[in-house]
C-alpha cells in the first residue's frame, strides 16, 4: 500500500511541477468577473475560491489586479478559482458596502469564509499562491513561534510519522510558496511545521550560522521511540524549490539501506534516478550482522547525498578482489562500478563528498603503497594486523569444536595414552593467531573424523601454563603430534587446514618406511603404496641400502625422524637392493626421488654420512627445478642464498617461455642461480617488488635477475628480445663481463617487518599478583611480564616471579593486545595494518 501512495505521489507531483512549468495561452480568461449574486451562488461546498470585491478599479488598485489575473494560473492548478466581483453602486452589503472590505481578497471554501487577506501582503503571485494555500492547509501545516512548541509537535508524531520542519525569513516569498506547494502534495504523508523565528531554527539544531537564507529539515520521527531524544535530522542542502524539495522528500522516503543480491552493474534504486551515486557495503554470511550496522551507520552519514547497499558476496559471485570491501556506483551512463578496499566509514564519507578521492585511492591500491604508509606511521605503540581484523570479525561466529577434545593439567598424559596418535594444539585463547589457526585446526577436525589411530585436542595455555611449559611451549600456537608412549613431533608449516591435514596423515606412517620387496618399492616410487596415501599429492623418497652401508643407512633413518610428516620416506635394503639401484643408474647407498605419482625418477648417491646432511640434501632436491616463486615456498629459495633469475608474468607463462626457462635450468649448474617465475594474479605482492626494483612498472612479462645476498642489483632482461635459451645465456654472459647497466641498486637495510611482532610468550609470563593462579613451574632464564586481559573474558595466570625477574619487570608493563574493529565498524580511525605478526 505504501508503495502505491509513493507512486502516485511522484506522478503527482511530477504532473504538477510540468503544469506549472509550461506556460499557457489566455491565462487571463482564468480569472472570472462575475455580479455579488452570480458569485455566491456558484460556490460550491468544498470548493476553494480567492474573491476580490470591487465598485470601480482605482489606479492605486490596479498592480494588485494584474498580480490576482497572474496567479489565477497557479491556483488553477490546485483546483481554486480566483474571482474578480463586481460590486453595483447602489449595493450596501458586507463585502461591497465597506470602504476597508474594498482594500481585501477573500478565500471562501463552499460559501465558508477562511480567511481575509489585506491586499497590500499579496505583492505578487509568489506571495499570493503561498498565503492562499497556507490558509487552507492549516490542518497539514503547523506554525510555532517557540521551542516548546516544536519539542511536543515532534513528541506527539514518534512512532507515527515523520516530520518536515521549514524556516523561511518571511512569509510569502518564494520559498514560502515552494514549502505551501509541497504541503499540499505531501501533507498526508508528512506533518509539515512551519516558522519565521530564526532562534529557533539554531534551537533546533541546525549549524547554520546564516539565518538570511530558507532552510528545510526532514526529522525522522517515524523512527523515534524515546521521547527523551530527538528525532533525528536531515538537512537539505539545496535552496528551497518545489522540485528540490520533492527530491529530497522522495530520497527520505527511500530505504535507509537496500539489500541487493545481483551484479551492482544491474541494480537501480531511486538514489541513482535522481543524479546520487550508490555505495555498496561488500558483506558475507558470517559477518552479516555486523555489516548491516555498519551499512546503517554510513547509510546515515549520507542520507540525502548517496544511497547505501547492502550486496552479500555469497549470494553474487563477484570477479574482484577478495580483500575489497566497498563498491560505488555512480550515476554516470556507462562509468564502471569501482571496487575499493577502504579503512573506515570515514573514507566511504570522504569518497562521496570528494569525486577525486576514487581516482586517488585506486592509484594507490594499484601501486601498493601498503609498505609506506606503515612506514610513514610508524608508531610501535599500534600494531593493526589483519589477522587480528579477521579473528574480530568472525568472534562472534561459533566453531565447531565437537571433534576436538579439550585437555587440562589433569587429563594431559592420560590422553597421550588412548590413541596411537595423539594431536595436539598449544594456544592461548587471547591471542588472535591462535584463534585464526583453531578455525583451521576445526577443519581439520572434521575432514579426519573417524580416522583410526588419530585424536584431535587442545589445551589452552591461558588457562594451562604449566602443562605448555613442561612440553617446552614457548610460541602460540604450536602443534604437537605424540605417539603413544613414544616420541613428539612438532608442525611448523603453514597453517591451512589442507597442509595441516597432509601432515597428520603423512605423519602416521613410519618414516622411513622399510619396504620388503621390489614389487612394494615400485609402487611406492609410483605413489600407489601405502594405499592410505594414494589421495595426497607428494614426492617419494627412497633409500636404497646394501648390506655393506650401515652407516649410511642409520643416517637416513634418523633424518626420516626429523622430517617425519612433511615428506613420504622409503627405504629398502633387501639382498637385490643392488638390482633396484642399477634400473635407475645408481649404486648404494642411493637416494630415489620420484616426481608426478614415479612419471619420473631421478637417482642419487648417497656421499654425505651425517643425519643433518641428508636433510639438507633431502630439502635441496625436493626443491622444483623451475619453481612458481609464492609468499609460502619463498622463503626456502631465499635459504639458498644464490642470486634470482625471476619471470614475472600477469598470469601462466606461455608454453615457449616455460620450455625455455626449463631448458636454461636444466643444462645450467644449479648452483649457479634459481631460475623461476612468479604469476601477479596469484600472488600479488609481487607488484610491490617490481616497484622497489623500478620507478615505474614495466611491461609485463619481464625477466629479472637480482642478488639479494650480493649487492642487491638489479638488471632487467632487454624487453626486445624474445625469451629464450640462448638469449638469455648471451645476456647473462654480458651481465657477468660487466657490460650491462643495472636497472637499480636494493637499499642494504634489513628487510624487517615496520614494527615489532608481539611478544607473547613474555605476556604471558608476566606476574599478575591479584588473580587467581594454576600451579605451574617455569624456567628461571625466562622474563615474566602482565598479559593482557582477553577480549573474550579470560582470566590471566598469575606466576611467582623468580629473584632474577622481579628486577627485569619494574618498568616493563607491557603491550595491550587490541584488535581491530569488523571491517568498517569502527567510529575513528585505526591505526595502519601491520601483517608480519
Amino acid at each position: 500500500m505504501s508503495a502505491q501512495k509513493d507512486r502516485w505521489v511522484f506522478s503527482f507531483s511530477f504532473l504538477l511541477f510540468c503544469a506549472s512549468s509550461i506556460p499557457k495561452q489566455g491565462s487571463a480568461r482564468l480569472l472570472q468577473e462575475l455580479s455579488p449574486q452570480e458569485y455566491f451562488s456558484s460556490l460550491q461546498a468544498g470548493r476553494a475560491s480567492l474573491a476580490y470585491f470591487s465598485h470601480n478599479v482605482s489606479p492605486g488598485a490596479q498592480p494588485f489586479l494584474e498580480q490576482i489575473e497572474n496567479s489565477a494560473e497557479a491556483l488553477q492548478d490546485y483546483g481554486i478559482s480566483v474571482v474578480k466581483v463586481n460590486c453595483p453602486k447602489e449595493d450596501a452589503s458586507r463585502y461591497c458596502g465597506e470602504e476597508n472590505a474594498l482594500r481585501k481578497a477573500y478565500l471562501f471554501r463552499g460559501n465558508m469564509l477562511i480567511r481575509e487577506f489585506p491586499t497590500d501582503a499579496l505583492f505578487d503571485v509568489n506571495s499570493i499562491v503561498a498565503n492562499v494555500l497556507f490558509a487552507l492547509l492549516f490542518n497539514e501545516v503547523k506554525y510555532v513561534e517557540t521551542l516548546v512548541d516544536l519539542q511536543n509537535i515532534e513528541n506527539a508524531l514518534k512512532g507515527r510519522l515523520n516530520m518536515v520542519f521549514a524556516y523561511v525569513p518571511a512569509t510569502g516569498t518564494a520559498e514560502h510558496r515552494a514549502v505551501m506547494e509541497a504541503a499540499f502534495v505531501y501533507g498526508t504523508v508528512h506533518q509539515f511545521v512551519l516558522t519565521t523565528e530564526a532562534t529557533l531554527l539554531k534551537d533546533s539544531g541546525n549549524d547554520e550560522s546564516d539565518v538570511s537564507s530558507a532552510r528545510l529539515l526532514f526529522c525522522h520521527c517515524q523512527r523515534a521511540t524515546d521521547l527523551a531524544q530527538p528525532c533525528r535530522r536531515t538537512a537539505m542542502g539545496q535552496t528551497l524549490t518545489m522540485l528540490n524539495i520533492h527530491r529530497h522528500l522522495k530520497l527520505m522516503g527511500a530505504p535507509l539501506v537496500t539489500e541487493v543480491a545481483e551484479d551492482p552493474e544491474k541494480v537501480s534504486t531511486v538514489h541513482l534516478q535522481l543524479g546520487l551515486p550508490l555505495v555498496f557495503i561488500l558483506s558475507q554470511k558470517d559477518t552479516y550482522e555486523a555489516d548491516r550496522r555498519t551499512a546503517e551507520f554510513v547509510a546515515w552519514q549520507l542520507l540525502g547525498k548517496a544511497g547505501v547497499a547492502l550486496l552479500s558476496r555469497d549470494l553474487v559471485d563477484l570477479n574482484v578482489l577478495l580483500q575489497s570491501n566497498v563498491a560505488l556506483k555512480t550515476p554516470d551512463e556507462g562509468e564502471p562500478v569501482k571496487y575499493l578496499v577502504l579503512e573506515d566509514t570515514d573514507e566511504v564519507i570522504t569518497l562521496v563528498e570528494d569525486k577525486n578521492k576514487v581516482e586517488q585511492i585506486q592509484e594507490v591500491e594499484e601501486e601498493n603503497e601498503e609498505d609506506e604508509d606503515e612506514k610513514e606511521n610508524n608508531n610501535q605503540d599500534i600494531q593493526d594486523d589483519q589477522v587480528v581484523e579477521a579473528v574480530s570479525r568472525d568472534k562472534k561466529r561459533e566453531l565447531p569444536l565437537e571433534q576436538i577434545l579439550v585437555l587440562t593439567e589433569e587429563t594431559f598424559h592420560s590422553a597421550l595414552l588412548e590413541t596411537a596418535r595423539t594431536v595436539v594444539l598449544f594456544y592461548a585463547s587471547w591471542e588472535a593467531v591462535s584463534l585464526a589457526v583453531l578455525q583451521s585446526y576445526a577443519e581439520v577436525a572434521d575432514q579426519l573424523k573417524g580416522t583410526r589411530g588419530v585424536s584431535l585436542s587442545r589445551v589452552n595455555c591461558w588457562d594451562w601454563p604449566g602443562v605448555c611449559t613442561k612440553e617446552n611451549v614457548t610460541q602460540f600456537p604450536t602443534i604437537k603430534i605424540y605417539e603413544k608412549g613414544g616420541r613428539s613431533v612438532m608442525y611448523n608449516g603453514m597453517w591451512g587446514a589442507e597442509e595441516l591435514t597432509g601432515f597428520i596423515m603423512l605423519n602416521r606412517l613410519p618414516c622411513p618406511l622399510r619396504l620388503a620387496t621390489i614389487d612394494e618399492a615400485e609402487g611406492y616410487l609410483r605413489g600407489e603404496f601405502p594405499p592410505e596415501l594414494s589421495s595426497y599429492h607428494h614426492t617419494s623418497l627412497l633409500g636404497v641400502f646394501s648390506t655393506a652401508t650401515s652407516e649410511a643407512r642409520e643416517a637416513f633413518e634418523e633424518a626420516g625422524n626429523i622430517l617425519s610428516g612433511h615428506v613420504t620416506m622409503g627405504m629398502y635394503f633387501e639382498d637385490d637392493a643392488l638390482a633396484l639401484s642399477r634400473k635407475y643408474a645408481v649404486s648404494p647407498p642411493a637416494l630415489l626421488l620420484a616426481r608426478s605419482g614415479g612419471q619420473s625418477v631421478e637417482g642419487f648417491t648417497l656421499s654425505k654420512q651425517s643425519a643433518q646432511d641428508v636433510v639438507r640434501m633431502i630439502r635441496y632436491e625436493l626443491l622444483d627445478i623451475f619453481p612458481e616463486i609464492t609468499v609460502q615456498n619463498l622463503p626456502r629459495y631465499l635459504q639458498l642464498r644464490k642470486p634470482f633469475l625471476i619471470l614475472f608474468s600477469d598470469g601462466d607463462i606461455s608454453q615457449m617461455e616455460s620450455k625455455e626457462m626449463l631448458k636454461l635450468a636444466k643444462e645450467r649448474p644449479q648452483q649457479a642461480f634459481v631460475a623461476c617465475w612468479l604469476n601477479l594474479r596469484k600472488t600479488p605482492v609481487g607488484r610491490g617488488v617490481l616497484k622497489a626494483y623500478f620507478a615505474t612498472m614495466p611491461s609485463l612479462p619481464v625477466l629479472i635477475w637480482v642478488n639479494l645476498h650480493a649487492g642487491g642489483h638489479v638488471f632487467k632482461f632487454p624487453s626486445e628480445q624474445s625469451v629464450t635459451e640462448m638469449n638469455v645465456l648471451s645476456w647473462l654472459q654480458k651481465l657477468k663481463a660487466g657490460l650491462e647497466i643495472r636497472s637499480s641498486t636494493l637499499s642494504e637495510e634489513d628487510w624487517k617487518p615496520p614494527l615489532p611482532a608481539y611478544d607473547f610468550l613474555q605476556m604471558m609470563e608476566m606476574a599478575v599478583p591479584e588473580l587467581p593462579v594454576h600451579t605451574s613451574h617455569r624456567r628461571r632464564d625466562t622474563p615474566e611480564q602482565r598479559p593482557p586481559e582477553s577480549p573474550g573474558g579470560d582470566t590471566a595466570v598469575q606466576e611467582e616471579p623468580s629473584q632474577e625477574t622481579k628486577a627485569e619487570k619494574v618498568g616493563s608493563p607491557g603491550r595491550d593486545l587490541r584488535g581491530t574493529a569488523p571491517r568498517l565498524a569502527a567510529r575513528e580511525k585505526q591505526g595502519k595494518r601491520h601483517s608480519e605478526l
